[in-house]
């Protein structure tokens, strides 16, 4: 099973917008000529949250892509999953982000840091990649600390992807190593080390998501230098291609983005630069899709405007709690979140406008947007007040899901 050149994550917490979403996919690769993957991802704690389970992935995927008559290729993302989470996604999914953030750093025996270490030696020096000026200068001391901060880590990818090979058998699904849930970006030259312990470990990645600089917030703009964002990127996109030459890793291997969603600046970038080198790219939107339900239920005004405003007051009154599992992720100035009395006066238009990720308008206020975006715990907990609203409104919110994935996200990105 592979994965093909060009793919885009789309999350969808309540599994009620996947006909929209394909849809969008569907415009984009007819306007564009392009041939873009879709994928359903959801994460563990997305479906603790909401109380789905992996099958409804599944089914919202199956569905669509019946419903449109899709032909492409199409995945449901057992999304950063590790070895206590991963059984529960065997029979359903077909692509898994192995998530071994938190094993970076973990202890690895001596042996083994010098059992890869010595595995390098020929690397050892100025080691030139083609298409990247300088060389760059690996030394024993640099690969000792590489394998300390992340041989222990690959190991735990392997020993989900031996789970998986034994469990779904070889070839039959698609492995993502996903290392960008941590403070510290990788430099290139710890990317092209990590690959190599994954070519060593028999871990046939297909997608990698590292650590960039700058801030990747939920729901926002990308933050940071956007210079050094470009050179490393250029910089991964051709250790990648250095490593599959190299360490025989699959020819498909490519950078996956996880975004937050939203990252418009470097939209432009990573297009010039996949064009530029003739590569693939795997983009997660993640949850801007339950945003877009939220801007359609106060779009469509009577009780969806009611519901929308009540998320917003649970929301404000929970901040600790729903933005704590997200504190690395959110910049939230609660001083420029408005009232909730000043919320509830708000017209439909104007509350749409507020979280409506388009930079520049006059209403768009990024706490606000951030705030929702990491809420969809309350509208979990209402149950079918909530689910209900997303049948009765439906062709609106449909209408805000195709557009924000086409005219936000695919059109800047592959240039339609």
């Amino acid at each position: 099973m592979k994965l093909g050149k060009y793919s885009i994550g789309v999350g969808d917490r309540f599994t009620h917008q996947g006909k929209a979403q394909l849809s969008a996919i569907m415009k984009a690769n007819e306007k564009g000529g392009l041939d873009i993957s879709p994928v359903w991802n959801k994460s563990n704690r997305e479906h603790i949250y909401v109380g789905t389970v992996p099958a409804d992935t599944r089914r919202e995927a199956d569905e669509a892509v019946n419903a449109l008559d899709f032909k492409g290729l199409y995945f449901v993302d057992a999304d950063h999953i590790n070895l206590s989470t991963v059984a529960k996604y065997v029979e359903v999914s077909d692509f898994f982000t192995l998530d071994v953030a938190a094993f970076i750093g973990n202890e690895s025996t001596p042996e083994q840091v010098d059992t890869f270490v010595a595995s390098c030696k020929k690397y050892m020096g100025s080691l030139h990649l083609p298409g990247i000026g300088e060389p760059l200068q690996v030394t024993e001391a640099l690969l000792r600390g590489i394998a300390a901060k992340f041989l222990a880590a690959m190991q735990h990818a392997s020993e989900i992807y031996a789970f998986l090979k034994k469990e779904k058998g070889e070839g039959n699904f698609i492995t993502e190593v996903s290392i960008d849930e941590v403070e510290t970006p990788q430099t290139p030259v710890e990317l092209l080390f990590i690959l190599k312990m994954l070519a060593d470990k028999n871990v046939p990645v297909q997608t990698i998501a590292p650590k960039f600089t700058g801030r990747f917030n939920k729901g926002v703009d990308y933050v940071g230098d956007l210079d050094q964002f470009a050179k490393e990127f250029e910089e991964d996109v051709l250790v990648i291609d250095f490593a599959v030459k190299e360490f025989g890793l699959p020819e498909e291997l490519k950078l996956s983005v996880h975004s937050g969603s939203d990252k418009f600046s470097i939209y432009p970038v990573m297009a010039g630069i996949i064009s530029r080198h003739d590569k693939g790219l795997h983009l997660k939107t993640a949850g801007t899709t339950w945003l877009e339900e939220v801007i359609g239920l106060a779009m469509a005004g009577g009780e969806g405007l009611v519901l929308a405003k009540k998320i917003y007051e649970y929301s404000y009154n929970r901040q600790e709690e729903l933005c704590g599992p997200y504190a690395d992720v959110i910049d939230i100035d609660g001083s420029k979140l408005p009232s909730v009395e000043e919320v509830n006066g708000w017209s439909g238009e104007k509350y749409a406008n507020t979280l409506r990720h388009i930079p520049g308008h006059p209403d768009y206020n990024s706490n606000f947007r951030q705030l929702i975006h990491v809420a969809y715990k309350v509208a979990a907990e209402m149950g079918s007040e909530y689910t209900g609203l997303l049948v009765k409104y439906a062709d609106v919110i449909a209408q805000c899901v195709e557009e924000n994935i086409y005219d936000r996200h695919l059109k800047r990105l592959f240039n339609i």
